[in-house]
């Protein structure tokens, strides 16, 4: 909930500020706009799935990193529809993969190579016996 309120918060006041410098008239049509790219990155998500999902098929991400990056590209699609500046800023973040990997990245801990390096490694156990002569 105070997530919530810190970005309302914020929202409304990167939205005044660059609203008070651009005019009324440019606020509505960047508002139009927005929506309309919103709509338009929804419709044609089909495309951005299947680039993801070559990538995939390539090994060039792994499973959970296609996901995420699908659900950037929809959340961001979502954010440009929704009116104020601020989530028209961070929506068109999210439509660059750069910036979505970069997320991916950060809140994933382990990488696919990491775990196909481990894939490789047995695990196993010595156990020393000492033989004593009689």
């Amino acid at each position: 909930m105070i997530y919530f309120l810190v970005y309302l918060f914020l929202e409304v006041l990167v939205s005044v500020s660059i609203s008070s410098s651009i005019g009324v008239l440019a606020t509505f049509f960047e508002l139009l706009l927005s929506a309309l790219v919103g709509f338009i990155i929804l419709i044609n998500f089909r495309a951005t799935l299947q680039q993801n999902f070559a990538s995939l098929m390539r090994r060039n991400i792994d499973v959970a990193e296609f996901e995420k990056l699908n659900l950037f590209t929809i959340l961001g699609a979502f954010l440009l529809i929704l009116p104020g500046f601020l989530s028209d800023i961070i929506g068109i973040l999210l439509q660059f993969s750069v910036v979505g990997k970069m997320f991916v990245n950060r809140y994933n801990i382990k990488s696919y190579k990491s775990k196909q390096k481990d894939s490789d490694v047995i695990d196993v156990e010595v156990i020393e016996r000492t033989y004593t002569k009689h």
